[in-house]
């Protein structure tokens, strides 16, 4: 059983933020102080990207862990299990969608864990500015 009202649940999960998340504000700070300009949740292309760079064809997702299922196989869920197996299910199906989309489109897509984002932040960052030297086709350091 719930041990929230439906009401109490309702505000719960409205509360759950889309766009602007921790991980993601932190990705975008470190590649706006490195010099780095981009677009954020970039209407223009399937899936809309917390971030890309549409001049290069580089699009960035900054996935939750719990909401795209990162390690989804150790996850115990003790209330309404069926409905959190299916919904992170097709939370995952749909960011594949979305990534073999962009890509018969002729974009790079990039998908980051929160978890790498907060433990990693400069590997993270690091990735995304070597593909951006391999789209311009220049010498990065």
């Amino acid at each position: 059983m719930d041990c929230l009202t439906t009401k109490q649940r309702h505000k719960a999960m409205v509360a759950n933020k889309g766009k602007d998340t921790k991980p993601e504000l932190i990705l975008r700070k470190w590649l706006w102080h490195s010099g780095y300009r981009y677009r954020k949740n970039y209407k223009k292309i399937t899936g809309i990207p917390d971030i890309a760079f549409p001049r290069y064809k580089i699009a960035v997702f900054c996935d939750g862990d719990f909401w795209h299922g990162k390690n989804f196989s150790d996850k115990e869920f003790s209330t309404n299990k069926k409905y959190w197996d299916n919904k992170i299910k097709r939370n995952r199906e749909h960011d594949l969608y979305v990534t073999i989309a962009l890509r018969d489109a002729g974009w790079t897509v990039l998908r980051y864990w929160e978890s790498d984002i907060e433990h990693d932040l400069e590997r993270c960052g690091k990735a995304i500015i070597q593909e951006l030297c391999k789209a311009k086709q220049i010498l990065c350091k």
